[in-house]
């Protein structure tokens, strides 16, 4: 399974994607231009099946100022969207690579969540806002509503 139910795959135009992370809003050049981590992670679906890879990008507490903020919203293209705790933001990236490679669409393309320990449905695919919020993470379905 490649998105949440409901989702289609996304065909975002990398030269006019564009990234809103607290009040800056980055493109693609911009994102590569922070420093990057590879890091190792098991994406486990929902639907059965589970993938080590390793996936490139940039960790949130490095994109995003949260100032007081108790949590953070992370929202897709289609409008899907996860709240997060902010003390969480050290261990959350904003991928654009897996396997040394650019993300497919189906994988998110051109930037997706990575939140290791977490199941796939956490992982937002083609994430084009991180917010901070003063929201609690848990208030929020414990899984996605469609």
């Amino acid at each position: 399974m490649s998105q949440w139910l409901d989702d289609r795959v996304q065909r975002v135009d990398p030269a006019a994607w564009r990234l809103t992370a607290g009040r800056t809003e980055l493109d693609l050049a911009a994102l590569r231009a922070f420093p990057a981590e590879t890091v190792p992670a098991v994406l486990d679906c929902t639907g059965a099946w589970w993938s080590r890879q390793d996936w490139r990008g940039v960790r949130l507490d490095r994109l995003v100022d949260l100032g007081g903020a108790r949590s953070v919203e992370v929202r897709s293209a289609t409008g899907y969207a996860v709240r997060l705790p902010a003390r969480d933001l050290t261990h959350l990236w904003l991928a654009y690579e897996v396997g040394g490679r650019p993300l497919s669409a189906a994988h998110g393309f051109p930037a997706r969540l990575v939140a290791p320990g977490r199941r796939g449905f956490w992982w937002v695919k083609w994430v084009v806002e991180v917010r901070p919020s003063d929201v609690p993470w848990w208030l929020q379905s414990p899984f996605p509503l469609t």
